[in-house]
């Protein structure tokens, strides 16, 4: 047997305690100062608060921003060394925003058009926060496919599931489909998630 079309998931941890609590100062301040963001998050159902929709100059606006934007370049040019880009250059950051999801908060399946790599760094996941879950691209192409066993290694699996924690940096490929399922904890969740061009 080989291996083809694999899926690729980087995952980092980012252990500057000091840099987190920074972030989580930031994200807490940005849901209550951003009345556009809150608004945003309401009428479109999201559980608590994203500056998605309402903010686009994260770096420019906080210093803590800044050097995040500088460490996921970083990261992004491993990955994309480690998918084999053929870019010329260093991945570009196109977009960064903050998540305060409430407890029992979840995002439904969706994917990251016009971007080649996407990720999430959690700020704050308290456990029981709730798993980011990918799903096989495939999926919708294996028509009578049948179940698979219980024991089935993770690559052969229809979804894959990675639970949180504070200062982890998962990167993906924007066409993988994926989704934040709700969580048990009575916390909220802290995240900073981005796209690169």
């Amino acid at each position: 047997m080989r291996t083809l079309f694999a899926t690729r998931l980087y995952e980092a941890t980012l252990d500057d305690a000091p840099l987190l609590a920074d972030f989580a100062h930031s994200i807490r301040t940005l849901a209550v100062d951003d009345g556009a963001g809150r608004r945003w998050s309401r009428e479109h159902g999201y559980p608590g608060y994203t500056s998605y929709a309402s903010l686009d100059d994260l770096p420019r606006r906080d210093p803590a921003f800044a050097s995040l934007q500088r460490l996921l370049v970083r990261h992004a040019s491993i990955v994309a060394n480690e998918l084999a880009f053929d870019l010329g250059r260093k991945p570009k950051l196109d977009s960064l925003w903050v998540n305060l999801l409430k407890p029992g908060g979840h995002h439904s399946a969706h994917i990251h058009p016009h971007s080649i790599l996407s990720g999430t760094l959690y700020v704050e996941a308290p456990a029981g926060s709730g798993a980011i879950r990918f799903e096989d691209p495939r999926l919708g192409l294996m028509m009578a496919a049948p179940v698979r066993r219980d024991d089935a290694p993770e690559e052969l699996r229809p979804f894959a599931s990675v639970e949180p924690s504070t200062g982890l940096l998962l990167m993906w490929e924007s066409w993988l489909r994926h989704e934040v399922l709700a969580g048990t904890t009575r916390d909220n969740r802290l995240s900073v998630s981005f796209n690169f061009a």
